[in-house]
């Protein structure tokens, strides 16, 4: 073969092979995303045409389920009956939005496999079952109505979990959306709609939206101080008007100016009772950077969060990155500066030492069952971190429970139970804080442990603290829980 012929028959043979690598990534690889691509009209319309399993709560209460339709019965339309009480966790299924939530993560496990698919086609061969599968949440319908009517019309989140298992037992958006209307031919324009209104109703601000702490983070830095030695719930602090900032001309100041106490020292049981900045800011200091983040990053602060979907990592700064900077190190062990959390992770935060210092993996499907009702698989608990030790634990508990019996908590305590907890405010950059509230209850056998988020203080506005707006959303999530279901 003469050269000219064959450089000609090599690049032949090179575009070939490159064209026959091309065709394998889209048809091994890329082919399922082209697939399930919300913009495929041809399969999403098959797939909405499909019928798929049931969701249920804990008790059975329908969530989600598919209705056959009336012109063609061998097609189905996804039915939401809580309306917006589940559109951030059960989520939906659209041929114009594609799948969102739990519809969006089990969406394999709960259509039917009847498209003649490659992977269908396999199973239907080997015998397995084409029908959808159900799947049996762990969140409680009434305890999820209870908390939304307990946010009211405030924008924030509730996130309760069982403490021992991880289970989460409520997760409140607000605002929020019904899904029912973006499955109908008015879709596109309510859809539109959501998502040009200010108040954001489409967003998850449970799981995917973060916000400084504020005092809430004093249980992280108190804790870091209690597991080092470096400070315990009797040891003495300093009790000044306000704390100078080392290299600034900065000060941190308690709430309302205010002394934490009459002493000229107090105690860090008594300060963290008060919710006192002065004695918090110091003990940062002493601590040093390293072994707050440290402590910080234990209870789950930057790293992801084992959960049904991608949710938002909580951030402490590196501790190179302070360098000598003793001023943002204060600031950022009261929860604020560059210090963010979402109140899920606030929830695990609580449900950690609720739980004798084990921080489970949270989740919200128990069990998937077959279209007989039989259980496919189950859910088992497990442990996420270990954040600290049972007897701090126990230090922290007690704290805690200080801080509702007559603290700044009060407006969370619930008659003949022992509630903890720990308020928070934190200062925003532009507007009015945000109050925060974490806690658990009973203590001597907790059932549930949550966060409540209210952005900008709510309906209070500039007035608002934890203790006077998200303690007593909390309150009524405690008393219904308690009595009714968790004692």
């Amino acid at each position: 073969m003469n050269g000219p012929i064959r450089k000609v028959a090599i690049a032949v043979l090179v575009a070939f092979a490159v064209l026959l690598a091309d065709v394998t990534y889209i048809q091994a690889i890329a082919g399922p995303g082209y697939r399930d691509d919300a913009r495929n009209p041809r399969v999403q319309i098959g797939i909405s045409g499909r019928e798929r399993g049931l969701i249920v709560d804990a008790d059975g209460v329908r969530l989600a389920r598919s209705e056959s339709q009336a012109v063609d019965p061998r097609t189905f339309v996804r039915v939401y009956p809580e309306g917006s009480l589940f559109a951030h966790s059960v989520g939906f299924t659209s041929t114009l939005f594609g799948d969102w939530g739990l519809e969006s993560n089990y969406a394999t496990e709960l259509r039917s496999k009847r498209d003649l698919t490659i992977s269908d086609l396999i199973d239907a061969l080997l015998g397995r079952d084409l029908q959808a599968r159900n799947l049996e949440l762990t969140l409680v319908a009434e305890l999820q109505r209870l908390a939304t009517e307990a946010l009211g019309n405030q924008r924030g989140a509730v996130v309760a979990i069982e403490p021992s298992t991880g289970a989460i037992l409520a997760f409140v958006s607000s605002p929020t959306f019904d899904p029912n209307t973006i499955l109908d031919s008015t879709g596109a324009a309510n859809w539109e709609a959501l998502s040009n209104d200010p108040a954001e109703p489409l967003r998850d601000r449970a799981s995917r939206q973060s916000y400084p702490p504020g005092s809430t983070f004093k249980v992280i830095t108190a804790a870091a101080a209690i597991e080092a030695g470096v400070a315990g719930p009797d040891s003495l602090f300093a009790n000044p008007v306000e704390l100078p900032l080392p290299g600034s001309t900065a000060v941190i100041r308690n709430f309302a100016g205010s002394l934490c106490g009459d002493g000229a020292e107090v105690t860090l049981r008594e300060a963290f009772r008060r919710s006192c900045n002065t004695v918090f800011g110091q003990l940062a200091m002493d601590l040093g950077a390293a072994r707050v983040e440290e402590q910080a990053n234990l209870f789950g602060f930057n790293r992801d969060i084992p959960f049904e979907w991608e949710a938002l990592a909580g951030v402490f700064p590196d501790a190179a990155s302070f360098g000598g900077d003793l001023a943002a190190l204060a600031q950022s062990g009261l929860g604020q500066r560059d210090v963010q959390a979402t109140p899920l992770l606030m929830a695990l935060v609580a449900a950690a030492i609720a739980n004798g210092g084990n921080e489970m993996e949270p989740y919200m499907v128990a069990r998937i069952y077959d279209a007989a009702g039989a259980v496919v698989d189950e859910r088992v608990p497990s442990v996420w971190a270990t954040p600290i030790s049972p007897a701090t634990a126990d230090v922290m508990a007690s704290m805690m429970e200080q801080v509702v019996a007559s603290g700044t908590g009060t407006r969370a305590a619930v008659s003949g139970v022992r509630v903890a907890g720990k308020t928070g405010t934190a200062e925003t950059q532009n507007g009015p804080p945000h109050a925060w509230f974490i806690g658990f209850a009973p203590v001597e056998n907790p059932t549930i442990a949550l966060a409540v988020l209210v952005e900008e203080g709510g309906a209070a506005g500039e007035n608002a603290t934890g203790g006077s707006v998200a303690a007593p959303v909390a309150q009524q999530i405690f008393e219904y829980w308690l009595l009714n279901r968790g004692s």
